[in-house]
């Protein structure tokens, strides 16, 4: 007689090998481990844990280094080259206008990448870099020039010009740059990883807004008359947006690899 011939009937018996699925005991008679109640609520702690919390990525990464000194060398850059304002048909601008915009989007890329600590981290050390720079033009300015230099009146008139274009730059680049990484970290707190391009314009609009403002009052408030100031100050901040909104496909490619390759970018990351 088989052995099937032992079970009660209507009773399934599972082929050989195979575990019962309401007693976890196979045909064979091995009792097979199952996962208990403290395990699965273990999994759905982890779960919920994390579904909550946005994604970051440490400071110890890959890119976060090159992006802080690209985000330096273009602040230099652009505070230089500020010192001299330029008429394009109607519109009037300053030197830095070239360059500047891209310092707002490596600050969007760190903000969204690794947060708001990074960020500031990121401005501070600008700040820092432009003050050396301040001190280093100052100290060669004040030095008495060798024998056979003669540009020492072309160097005070654009340098000697410096760093009143530094006080309003540094003022205006602190508080912009903390608003913009500031906000744009708060709404994707909010929407998660979900339209990113919502919190590049938001943040970008008053981060650029603050830092337009208070860098064309501070460095040329007395020096662009009437109207001319008034030009200064909304094609500057126009511009601004514009270049962010223009290279805004190359951000979002830009946002979109660095994540990829930062292996620490996680929900609950270094933010």
């Amino acid at each position: 007689m088989s052995n099937s011939d032992d079970a009660p009937w209507g009773a399934d018996v599972p082929a050989s090998g195979q575990p019962d699925r309401d007693t976890g005991v196979s045909s064979a008679g091995a009792t097979l481990p199952q996962s208990g109640p403290a395990e699965n609520t273990e999994k759905h702690s982890l779960h919920d844990h994390t579904a909550g919390l946005t994604a970051f990525a440490s400071t110890r990464g890959r890119f976060y280094a090159y992006i802080l000194a690209l985000m330096c060398c273009v602040f230099l850059i652009s505070n230089i080259s500020a010192t001299k304002v330029i008429e394009i048909g109607p519109f009037v601008a300053d030197g830095g206008a070239f360059l500047f915009p891209l310092a707002y989007i490596l600050g969007d890329v760190i903000s969204e990448v690794y947060g708001f600590r990074a960020a500031k981290r990121a401005v501070l050390m600008g700040f820092a870099m432009q003050a050396l720079a301040v001190l280093v033009f100052f100290a060669v300015q004040i030095a008495p020039p060798g024998p056979g230099y003669e540009n020492q009146s072309a160097f005070e008139a654009v340098l000697g010009f410096y760093p009143r274009i530094v006080l309003a730059s540094l003022c205006g680049y602190l508080v912009g740059q903390l608003l913009n990484a500031y906000i744009l970290v708060k709404v994707k707190q909010r929407m998660g990883e979900k339209h990113l391009w919502v919190r590049l314009l938001t943040s970008t609009g008053v981060g650029e807004f603050a830092d337009t403002l208070i860098f064309c009052v501070v460095a040329f408030a007395g020096v662009i008359p009437g109207w001319d100031f008034v030009n200064y100050v909304i094609v500057g901040f126009v511009y601004k947006v514009a270049v962010e909104v223009l290279f805004m496909p190359v951000t979002y490619r830009v946002i979109r690899a660095v994540k990829k390759r930062e292996t620490t970018y996680a929900p609950g990351g270094a933010e």
